[in-house]
């Protein structure tokens, strides 16, 4: 069987007609499929895009089977009109796929519709100055009407591909942002943008038409989208779509897809789709089980997440959830400083009730004896020729006792003041040196026969009036318990960063450790309890943490962990 010219053009020009009809079918017939995607702008973008680009297709369709030139041309500007509407619908999808707010924006809208609309009258008022196209009969590859393209085409052309890379740019980006390997969506995408080179070739060569090939693409893409990649294409979406930590869940609780700042967050992740949460990050397990406060210890200190699992469906079908973790460390921060200063408040009030009630009561009651004893002393004086200073040893105790109470009621109002400005947020540190800061506090220690030794001198970034404080207590605290000639010790902590000071003397009963950092805890009749409270708020506002152990030598060795 020979084959004729014209039997090749015939075939040639059949699969044109198929390959434009089958993607406008294909447009238009996925359209309902298209109503699954959950984000509702994404959803109205890609139906308006299938929706164009099947119009567009089959406007080819009419231009390769009209049967004379003037619907032929009709067919084609209806093409090109379609074609350029097509590449607003994919501006408007790929800006709310990726989460971003051109597609909302009144001036956005409105300045791509005056484009548009100028665009369109150019190309629809080409028969009157031609600069757009011109068109004449043509016999290869087979009889059709060939166009010639003008300037304005051009520039056109060139405009809309632009804007087309805009969008390939945000796509692009999204993908980019996930834990999930996304060379299939990004080779889908890449459809879309492969008919340029039948466009070029169309352009180049006699051996196929000079048209636009991008339906063909379009179709594709939305094929593939819909019907073998939605799942992942959606939950790319979910994920990329936030700054903050999100994981994307499958309706069985493992995880599909995640974002790089969840991927930051947690290097875990790293090749855990498919995986459980819980397991992959096991920091995850508690806020899923409801605590939805999740704290992560980084370098530059503790942050905390507020966890929210939000479920996704389609209609009635479930497609899992996403588990989106918002930073509310300044929130938090301040709800704990918060919460600190009204247990302080409360540790006042009780002090104020309990401990300064008692010295005011002994001052009342001595100075009412005192006065007693005066009144008693005048009595006698006025009926007798006794001295009326014959009583006053008495008077003497009384008012000494009285005195007594009041220095007390004075130590206790100066620690309480201490202790309420210790525990305030500090607001600058600087580099202090410990060993350098310590033997400096020493020569204001009432030290009696005791020493310090400075094993090393580490640094911290502090306030260096309270840690003088805190260094200062911790001194004045061995000294009471562990007797005049106690030996001292500060120096570096071994395995983490901080300090320690610890002493020699008899030490602190290990039942008793926990509680020696309490308000008022003293074994001293004639302390206030106030000295390692202060020292634990000190320790405290500067986000360190304190631990009391025992020293090699059986003394008190006090921890600071910066």
């Amino acid at each position: 069987m020979v084959v004729t010219g014209m039997d090749t053009s015939l075939v040639l020009h059949s699969v044109y007609v198929l390959a434009f009809g089958l993607s406008a079918v294909v447009c238009f017939a996925i359209v309902p499929k298209a109503r699954s995607v959950v984000d509702a702008d994404s959803r109205r973008g890609l139906i308006w895009l299938l929706l164009l680009c099947g119009g567009w297709a089959a406007a080819h369709v009419g231009f390769l089977l009209a049967p004379f030139r003037e619907l032929q041309v009709a067919f084609y500007v209806l093409g090109l009109v379609s074609g350029f509407a097509a590449i607003g619908a994919w501006i408007y999808f790929c800006s709310a796929y990726t989460g971003r707010t051109y597609h909302r924006r009144s001036g956005f809208r409105l300045g791509a519709l005056a484009l548009f609309l100028a665009v369109v009258a150019l190309k629809v008022s080409n028969p009157i100055h031609g600069l757009y196209f011109s068109a004449s009969p043509a016999t290869e590859p087979f009889a059709h009407l060939a166009v010639q393209h003008g300037t304005l085409h051009w520039l056109a052309m060139g405009l809309a591909y632009a804007l087309a890379s805009v969008g390939y740019f945000m796509l692009l980006e999204r993908f980019l942002t996930v834990g999930q390997d996304t060379r299939p969506l990004i080779a889908l995408v890449g459809l879309t943008g492969l008919p340029l080179l039948a466009d070029l070739a169309g352009l180049l060569s006699p051996r196929l038409i000079d048209m636009t090939y991008e339906p063909v693409g379009v179709a594709a893409f939305a094929v593939g989208v819909l019907y073998l990649y939605l799942e992942e294409f959606q939950a790319v979406q979910l994920a990329g779509g936030q700054d903050e930590p999100v994981l994307v869940l499958d309706p069985d609780g493992t995880i599909r897809e995640y974002n790089r700042a969840a991927r930051t967050l947690f290097p875990t992740l790293a090749g855990a789709i498919g995986d459980d949460p819980a397991n992959a990050v096991p920091a995850l397990s508690h806020a899923m089980l409801g605590e939805m406060l999740l704290t992560v210890e980084r370098d530059d200190g503790p942050v905390h997440y507020h966890v929210t699992e939000t479920p996704i469906s389609a209609g009635d079908v479930p497609l899992g959830s996403v588990l989106s973790l918002e930073d509310v460390t300044a929130a938090e921060e301040s709800r704990r400083a918060l919460e600190r200063q009204t247990e302080r408040l409360d540790r006042f009030a009780s002090v104020v009730a309990h401990d300064l009630r008692n010295p005011l009561n002994v001052a009342e009651g001595h100075l009412e004896l005192a006065q007693d004893r005066i009144d008693a002393g005048r009595s006698s004086a006025e009926v007798s020729d006794e001295p009326a200073g014959a009583a006053d040893g008495s008077l003497a105790e009384h008012l000494e006792a009285a005195a007594e109470a009041l220095e007390r009621m004075e130590a206790l109002i100066d620690d309480l003041l201490t202790l309420a400005r210790q525990g305030q947020d500090i607001d600058e540190v600087e580099t202090v040196a410990i060993g350098d800061l310590a033997t400096d506090c020493w020569t204001t220690v009432e030290s009696q026969d005791a020493s310090l030794t400075v094993q090393s001198n580490p640094t911290v970034d502090a306030d260096p009036d309270r840690v003088r404080q805190l260094l200062e207590n911790l001194f004045r605290n061995a000294i009471e318990h562990g007797g005049d000639d106690v030996t001292i010790t500060v120096g570096a902590l071994a395995s983490v960063d901080g300090f320690f000071v610890e002493d020699d003397g008899p030490g602190i009963p290990e039942e008793d450790r926990e509680e020696v950092f309490e308000a008022g805890m003293t074994t001293n009749p004639d302390g206030t309890g106030f000295g390692l409270a202060i020292v634990s708020e000190i320790v405290d506002a500067h986000g360190w943490s304190i631990a009391l152990t025992a020293a090699n030598d059986g003394g008190a060795r006090f921890e600071i962990r910066t």
